[in-house]
């Protein structure tokens, strides 16, 4: 028997409730019916005040680095952050800012991203896939963007939306088993 994928959510809000959450356990929700996984679910809201302080990686609390280690050891990391000011959010990009350069190479990323309108739908392809083509992740072509219509209150609540959840899952599961059979040991720093 092989052992459950390591599916890791990391929810760059940082408000609780989060309609940004509760796109990301929904993703999670749906990858999880399909496949064996053990889900993770990193939240902004509880790590922020840890990690905001931070300079380097060795400033951080304990329970900061597990969740480091959690994002770099994933078989699937499911990203997401509401939109603002135009990208995501700055604790966001800091948290992975301590994430080792070559420690996502290969890793299946599921983007997402949520807003107010779908005028914001583009931060997907113009913030959050050049942050992971850093890391040479393997970004799944299809994200999932929500807008403000999508939710009644913060629960996903639009047939099309859970469609897109249902397909960008479907989709990922291949992706997923080749990268979780990868030797991490490969891994070249160029």
């Amino acid at each position: 028997m092989t052992a459950p994928y390591r599916v890791v959510a990391v929810s760059g809000s940082l408000h609780e409730p989060s309609r940004t959450t509760a796109l990301l356990r929904a993703l999670a929700a749906a990858v999880a019916e399909r496949a064996d996984a053990e889900v993770h679910l990193i939240e902004l809201t509880t790590i922020g005040p840890a990690l905001a302080g931070a300079l380097r990686r060795e400033d951080l609390p304990l329970a900061v680095e597990d969740e480091l280690r959690a994002i770099e050891d994933a078989d699937l990391l499911i990203v997401g952050s509401p939109v603002y000011r135009a990208s995501f959010t700055g604790l966001f990009k800091h948290l992975f800012d301590f994430i080792g350069q070559y420690a996502l190479v290969g890793t299946p990323v599921l983007l997402a991203a949520t807003g107010g309108g779908e005028r914001h739908a583009l931060i997907i392809e113009h913030q959050l896939r050049p942050l992971f083509a850093f890391f040479q992740a393997l970004t799944l072509p299809l994200g999932v963007y929500a807008s403000d219509t999508d939710f009644d209150g913060h629960v996903v609540n639009s047939p099309a939306l859970r469609d897109r959840i249902a397909t960008a899952a479907d989709r990922a599961l291949p992706l997923v088993g080749y990268a979780a059979q990868r030797d991490p040991r490969a891994v070249v720093a160029f």
